[in-house]
């Protein structure tokens, strides 16, 4: 039997609830930028962005909140061979469900991995990411992050936000990610949301 005080030294959770096994690393044309904030860092039994980040070899964490003077940053943003764009909803961000990027320099995706409030922060705070174009998508079904309550149906986690980005890249040739790993990208995240509403339910039954 798993002792659940051992810990998993890869992703900092008990062997118990360990994700390891489930997920199935590939690579990818654009590169994936994880801007997280320092209590999402911080997490490790519900931190979507860090498995992500597991899921794509092609992707790097910055932590923090205020990324202006970051030097790694500003070289990626800085570097004429890239093309950047940070992933977020607004009236001047470019709808990748209609609308395509264009594809002649090499893709970076920025994406925020934290609550909503802490993003705007984050935007605000780092200057150098504030000027990057922006971009987004619509999506009509609701996030199966089910122990974890979203500020409305739309919102996603960021597991589910990449999934999305994956596939509509696929659609406009940027990616040619193979439905294999498509349809397993977002198996460990249901694994812990499953645990996570196993364990919700046994401290309600303990309770009583």
């Amino acid at each position: 039997m798993t002792n659940t005080r051992e810990y998993c030294y890869n992703c900092n959770r008990a062997k118990i609830s360990c994700l390891c096994n489930l997920i199935k690393p590939f690579n990818t044309n654009t590169k994936f930028i994880f801007l997280m904030h320092p209590k999402e860092f911080r997490k490790t039994k519900n931190n979507t962005g860090k498995i992500t980040h597991q899921s794509l070899l092609n992707s790097k964490i910055f932590v923090g909140i205020d990324f202006t003077h970051n030097k790694e940053l500003n070289s990626i943003i800085d570097d004429t061979n890239n093309s950047c764009y940070i992933l977020y909803p607004g009236i001047d961000s470019i709808n990748l469900s209609k609308n395509n990027i264009e594809n002649k320099k090499q893709k970076v995706i920025f994406l925020i991995d934290s609550t909503w409030a802490c993003s705007k922060k984050i935007l605000k705070s780092s200057t150098n990411l504030s000027s990057l174009p922006k971009i987004s998508f619509n999506y009509e079904n609701s996030s199966a992050y089910e122990f974890k309550k979203q500020p409305s149906n739309y919102c996603l986690s960021t597991i589910e936000s990449t999934l999305v980005l994956l596939k509509l890249l696929n659609k406009h040739h940027i990616e040619n990610v193979e439905k294999n790993s498509l349809d397993n990208f977002l198996v460990p995240f249901k694994q812990m949301v499953k645990f996570q509403v196993t364990k919700s339910l046994e401290k309600r039954i303990r309770y009583k």
